[in-house]
């Protein structure tokens, strides 16, 4: 049985991570075209099952399960605003 305790014990484990990924600027035009490529815009894991034109069950989306979930989405947005500020790209493609 998981108690409380060693629940928080995992979040202060990730959190140097958690710290390292929010302190992350993106600097680099091709560094941000890959995170925007690599990091997807939506989970690709939620789906509705559709059989016969019947919505049979929906799956959530399973990646806010990621305990560093927001960080790279964060992550993925500041290459985002490099690429449209700095660089004047069109983003169009990524969203």
């Amino acid at each position: 049985m998981t108690s409380f305790t060693q629940f928080k014990s995992e979040q202060d484990f990730l959190s140097p991570v958690r710290q390292w990924l929010d302190s992350q600027e993106v600097k680099n035009a091709k560094l941000a075209h890959l995170l925007c490529k690599s990091i997807p815009a939506q989970c690709p894991f939620e789906r509705d099952i559709v059989v016969f034109g019947r919505k049979l069950f929906h799956i959530p989306p399973m990646c806010k399960l990621n305990p560093l979930y927001e960080q790279v989405v964060s992550l993925r947005f500041k290459a985002l605003c490099y690429l449209a500020d700095e660089c004047g790209e069109d983003i169009t493609a990524y969203c």
